[in-house]
């Protein structure tokens, strides 16, 4: 009997041990990637599951699979996952397990990249806006504050994402640990840490970093693959990585740019499909792998979009469509870059492997009058303020997003400079009430004349995060609202009440039919009924700026200057029956109607 007892358990425990093993190994080869000894190039496209609504995540890697793709490259965004510093959030659209899982089912490997720093044209490149509640703390850095945050995350993360490691008979291939570092720094040891930091946390594979060609020398970690973006000559591709990996491959593309983001103020970004497909063409004929950056960018929803600034370029938000100009659009439809790049792909495919056919087209509506019957001005909705003597900071007011205003009463009567020192982002400014000046950082504007101010004038200024900045050395210059100060002919205006404006939802808002009148800040409320759903875009074309909710969603920015002119509305987030839209316009008013279009509008730029 003992002995039987003993067969048992070792049968058990070799059971347990083989349901444990890897199904497959991945290793770097000399000049390839090997998955189970043998060459494998990566055909890999770049998606991020924030930017897609969940039930339609399977239907964008179906549409990868058909274009040939094998893998997704993804960025994890931390500012996601913990909105509140301790408290994480993996469900919906932020079930990045999820994301993972579905794309095993598919059959397509992830190149997941977790780098606390995204960049990705997203709010703040990913960073959680509470960590600038410590002016003095450093992000991407070896500050101890910094560290230990992004080690809970980190540790948080892996809970999420070990079981999908290729090392555990998961679909991920490997792990990203830093993000075009060489942008910013070039501190070899923090970048060790961050390789520490991954390995406690149990991120057991392969580790590499990318960056830009000029940037490698001081954001590569040596005796790790150092990827490369934005180079997509293949000798140059392969020099380079040898460089800076003793001599030798494999030979990765992190981020191939057939297609770029979009900024409030400029011309819609595109690029050629013909001359993309040649590079395409060149790189896979050279055995290099590559991830095309993106292959579907979806929306930027909410507040997250980010921002550039550079000593050249003055600060410049990005908008919320992320169509990118990618062979997958913005509503996840295929475009003809995609159809030139299937070609390409299925010439360099084994012979007799064919790819799956192409799904069909999403279904479009359009809806082409919505009634606009209530309004909420934002002036009779202040709630309770916080006072104090000088104008407090969005971070030092516990807020993260959305607006703040800020309101003194002069004390005496006066003409002459107005300025807000440090202005962050955009500010409409008010005297009793009245509209007197539009101030953006964008055109470096941060004061105006004052006209005919007398004593107890109530002097409002409506402060909006209009993006953090993403990327580049103006990355720690990131807090919000009024910095510094605000004088008046050099005198520091004192006497401050702040109401808060997070716009997390508008729920709390008292709305009214009475029409508003002048250029007030307010919210328009409407309802439409639907027979049908399907993908369609809203109209905002003769708005000013602003957000929208549908139906307890914020779908994202608008802004008159273009070039976007409409925001997408998935059909899954449409309802059969009654919906309801909430749209916030802080610079024109009178608003009574608006139509939704079965087409997007991107190509619009308005001069301010």
């Amino acid at each position: 009997m003992k002995k039987i007892s003993t067969l048992l358990l070792f049968i058990v425990a070799a059971a347990l041990v083989k349901a444990q093993a890897p199904a497959h190994t991945f290793a770097l080869g000399d000049s390839t990637f090997l998955l189970d000894g043998k060459p494998l190039q990566m055909i890999s496209g770049e998606m991020h599951c924030y930017r897609i609504p969940q039930q339609y995540w399977r239907a964008r890697m179906k549409m990868a699979k058909a274009m040939g793709l094998n893998t997704i490259g993804t960025y994890v965004f931390w500012n996601a996952h913990e909105p509140v510093q301790g408290q994480y959030d993996f469900t919906g659209n932020n079930d990045i397990a999820e994301f993972v899982k579905i794309a095993k089912e598919e059959g397509l490997w992830v190149i997941m990249r977790p780098s606390p720093y995204a960049c990705a044209e997203w709010e703040f490149g990913g960073y959680p806006w509470w960590l600038l509640k410590d002016k003095n703390l450093k992000v991407r850095s070896k500050d101890p504050k910094f560290l230990a945050a992004y080690k809970s995350y980190i540790m948080a993360l892996s809970k999420q994402l070990s079981p999908y490691l290729i090392t555990h008979g998961g679909n991920i291939l490997m792990v990203q640990i830093e993000n075009e570092y060489g942008s910013y720094s070039n501190d070899k040891e923090y970048l060790d840490i961050n390789r520490k930091i991954f390995r406690e946390a149990g991120f057991d594979g392969i580790l590499f970093t990318c960056d830009g060609p000029s940037q490698m020398p001081a954001g590569y970690l040596p005796g790790y693959l150092p990827a490369v973006n934005g180079l997509d000559n293949p000798k140059e591709v392969k020099t380079l990585i040898n460089k800076y990996h003793d001599g030798k491959g494999p030979y990765y593309i992190a981020e191939w740019y057939p297609g770029w983001f979009d900024s409030w103020g400029s011309p819609h970004s595109t690029t050629n499909a013909e001359d993309d497909a040649k590079k395409l063409d060149e790189v896979l004929a050279a055995g290099i792998s590559i991830n095309m950056y993106m292959f579907h960018g979806g929306t930027s929803r909410g507040f997250m979009n980010g921002a550039n600034m550079s000593k050249k370029e003055p600060y410049s938000p990005q908008t919320s469509s992320y169509d990118y100009d990618a062979p997958l659009n913005e509503a996840g439809d295929p475009t003809p870059k995609f159809f030139k790049f299937r070609e390409i792909i299925q010439k360099h495919l084994p012979a007799g492997v064919t790819l799956p056919p192409v799904p069909a087209a999403n279904k479009t509506i359009a809806v082409p009058s919505i009634s606009l019957t209530a309004t909420a001005p934002l002036f009779t909705n202040l709630g309770k303020p916080v006072i104090n003597e000088k104008p407090l900071c969005f971070e030092d007011l516990d807020q993260g997003y959305g607006f703040v205003l800020y309101r003194t009463q002069l004390k005496d009567a006066a003409d002459g400079l107005l300025q807000i020192k440090e202005l962050r982002d955009y500010a409409t400014v008010y005297l009793n009430g009245q509209r007197i000046s539009v101030l953006d950082r964008h055109l470096r504007q941060d004061s105006l004349q004052l006209k005919g101010a007398k004593k107890g004038d109530v002097l409002d200024i409506l402060l909006e995060n209009n993006g953090r900045i993403n990327y580049g050395p103006y990355l720690t210059d990131n807090r919000q609202g009024i910095t510094e100060k605000v004088t008046l002919n050099g005198t520091e205006l004192t006497g401050w009440k702040m109401y808060k404006f997070p716009f997390q939802n508008t729920s709390n808002f008292k709305y009214s039919t009475k029409a508003i009148t002048g250029a007030q800040p307010a919210l328009y409320k409407g309802s439409f009924n639907l027979t049908e759903t399907g993908d369609t875009w809203l109209d905002l074309s003769n708005f000013g700026k602003g957000f929208v909710f549908l139906n307890g969603i914020n779908i994202g920015k608008y802004w008159n200057i273009g070039p976007q002119q409409t925001l997408y509305i998935p059909a899954g987030w449409l309802k059969k029956g009654a919906n309801e839209l909430v749209i916030f316009d802080e610079l024109k008013s009178g608003h009574k109607t608006i139509s939704a279009l079965n087409h997007p509008i991107l190509n619009v730029v308005v001069k301010k």
